[in-house]
């Protein structure tokens, strides 16, 4: 059986529907993949139906202007159809300051998301305790 996402609002169910005792397996602990979860788990959910805030194009060095207006709003934005948390946001743009031209350039080349996500995981490794705080 798929993973599914549970309900924000009701434990005992997941996004779709199902009943917890009908759901073998939650997508809770590790982000949600499309290959393994229900897809009316995603498409249900109210911050999925929302349209994208930005669309950047690999290699759009304007992504990281995106970034930055999450950071000053305090708010999250859905770009490329993933949704992007501040804290998230703001790892990328520290983490992006202090990189070389060469090393940013290879980074543009990765779809948005992906570009996040190595930046948050050179910020895991290079602070104490993995980031948390």
């Amino acid at each position: 059986m798929s993973g599914h996402i549970r309900h924000p609002r009701d434990l005992q169910q997941s996004v779709c529907g199902l009943h917890a005792a009908d759901v073998r397996r939650w997508e809770t602990e590790n982000p949600p993949r499309i290959d393994y979860t229900c897809e009316d788990c995603y498409t249900l959910l109210p911050a999925a139906q929302r349209p994208d805030d930005a669309n950047h194009p690999p290699g759009d060095a304007t992504l990281i202007d995106t970034l930055r207006r999450i950071v000053a709003d305090r708010q999250y934005a859905k770009i490329d159809g993933v949704i992007v948390d501040m804290w998230s946001a703001a790892v990328t743009v520290l983490i992006w300051d202090q990189l070389r031209d060469d090393k940013r350039q290879r980074l543009l080349t990765l779809p948005s998301h992906e570009l996040i996500l190595r930046c948050v995981a050179i910020y895991t490794r290079l602070t104490p305790n993995g980031g948390d705080t």
